[in-house]
């Protein structure tokens, strides 16, 4: 029989995405299907286009307790290219501006709100039988004490990392609120210096913890990344494994991407959509090499050894294009810099089609990251023909060689690697990367190898159906 697997997160493309766990939520589950049957739950946000996606009530309505409030639960549900998505509806969940606050700061009730997204899916799970529960990040970590708890609940419980630094962490007053007993209010459960950490749970009472690649599995147990709970993970540390995120090879796919004007299958197809855009965001030069930043304006990202190193940057014969969204501070340093030099444009703001669109132009992908749990950037950029420039921290360790040890018949992608978070290491990888695009030859032969390699979720998703097979163990 086949088993029945539910992929649980707090946001999934292409219905809501702020970052990377989007992506994953959208790919992963899909990579599983021919081998398990699986319904990805997350919130009707209100941002979800119902119509678009053909959004339907499923009949069900019923309220949560929790703590000492009643709260009205609807399920939704839709299929889209064949893959079943649930959705939980409950105003206080899904009615607000933004998934989990504002770029500067989180909803003060963020901890009502997630805590409710994981009794409704409890409800779920007691209306229907799964084998597995498949948890991603602190959103949803809170499911895995609520499963361990009750009786009549017995599925094995997959918890997933994405990112250690947002943890869900809350006043202790949240308890009662949220109606979980004071007996769970201890080091080895939820308490985190005398708060509710809510990935304590998932960490403490899944049967397996995941995250998102090998080189951040080990970091995250060391304190210079653990975030406060590298003491923790290390005790949980038999449950604990890195299994590196892949990508969707047919969203990001430069052969068939409606989003360019001119689809291509090697560097040679480039040059037209290279063209399209140094135009029409208003840059000079289609012959000078094209830098591109795009992902979250945060300080992980490495946005400030960005900003102290553009003045550099933007004096070499080259153009450069950042899209993002994040701290208001660093869109007006960004926006400040873009108005002093022509050869940097900014866009701020989430565009999926303008990424793709930036991705097929660009020669060079700026990733400073200061940490980084796994990454999809880098993956893309390969698949695009683009060499990534990137600190060697995590996820980019495990997927991105030095362009110095090239060899045409390895499987791994190359890029540009700097080790220290510094400007000047940063900038000195920059500009090795002038030195290589003027290489055509070389240049060329590296970004061709690289978008032939494969970075989707096959292996990935036979690491996770390993995980999914693996007899249950007890908590320690």
């Amino acid at each position: 029989m086949v088993k029945k697997v539910l992929f649980a997160a707090s946001e999934v493309y292409p219905f809501a995405k702020t970052g990377g766990l989007a992506d994953v939520a959208h790919a992963l589950p899909r990579a599983l299907k021919n081998l398990y049957d699986v319904t990805v739950v997350m919130p009707l946000y209100s941002s979800i286009d119902r119509d678009k996606y053909a959004i339907a009530s499923l009949g069900e309505s019923f309220t949560v307790s929790m703590g000492r409030e009643e709260y009205p639960i609807d399920l939704y549900g839709c299929t889209v290219e064949g893959y079943e998505y649930c959705f939980v509806y409950s105003p206080i969940l899904c009615d607000r501006e933004f998934l989990y606050g504002t770029p500067e700061e989180g909803y003060e009730d963020n901890g009502v709100r997630f805590a409710l997204f994981s009794y409704a899916i409890t409800a779920l799970l007691h209306k229907n039988r799964y084998d597995i529960v498949h948890l991603n990040d602190w959103q949803c970590a809170l499911l895995a004490l609520l499963i361990h708890k009750d009786p009549m609940l017995s599925p094995k419980v997959i918890y997933t990392i994405h990112n250690l630094a947002y943890q869900g962490v809350f006043d202790s007053t949240l308890l009662e609120s949220i109606g979980i007993d004071r007996e769970y209010f201890t080091m080895g459960s939820l308490e985190f210096y005398g708060k509710v950490n809510f990935m304590k749970a998932g960490i403490a009472y899944a049967h397996e913890i995941t995250t998102v690649s090998p080189t951040y599995a080990k970091e995250i147990m060391t304190p210079a990344f653990g975030c406060g709970l590298e003491g923790f993970l290390h005790f949980h540390r038999a449950k604990l494994r890195g299994i590196i995120n892949g990508i969707d090879v047919d969203h990001f796919s430069p052969t068939t991407d409606s989003a360019l004007v001119a689809p291509y299958s090697d560097t040679k197809g480039k040059k037209p959509n290279k063209s399209d855009l140094i135009k029409r965001l208003g840059l000079k030069g289609i012959t000078k090499p094209l830098f591109v930043f795009i992902g979250r304006f945060t300080s992980q990202k490495g946005i400030d050894l960005l900003i102290e190193t553009l003045p550099k940057i933007a004096v070499l014969e080259c153009n450069i294009a950042l899209i993002g969204e994040g701290e208001a501070s660093y869109h007006e340093a960004l926006k400040s810099l873009a108005s002093h030099h022509k050869n940097i444009h900014l866009t701020f703001g989430y565009d999926e089609s303008l990424s793709h669109q930036m991705y097929a132009a660009a020669d060079f992908l700026l990733m400073p990251s200061l940490f980084e749990p796994c990454g999809l950037n880098q993956m893309i950029a390969f698949s695009y023909g683009v060499i990534p420039i990137v600190h060697r921290v995590g996820g980019l360790t495990d997927t991105v060689k030095r362009v110095e040890t090239y060899q045409e018949d390895s499987c791994s992608g190359y890029g540009l690697i700097f080790s220290s978070p510094t400007s000047r290491s940063f900038f000195s990888a920059i500009k090795k990367g002038c030195e290589l695009y003027g290489d055509k030859k070389h240049f060329e032969r590296i970004l061709n190898h690289n978008m032939r390699c494969d970075f989707s979720w096959g292996e990935s998703a036979i690491a996770y159906g390993a995980l999914y097979e693996k007899e249950k163990e007890i908590y320690e």
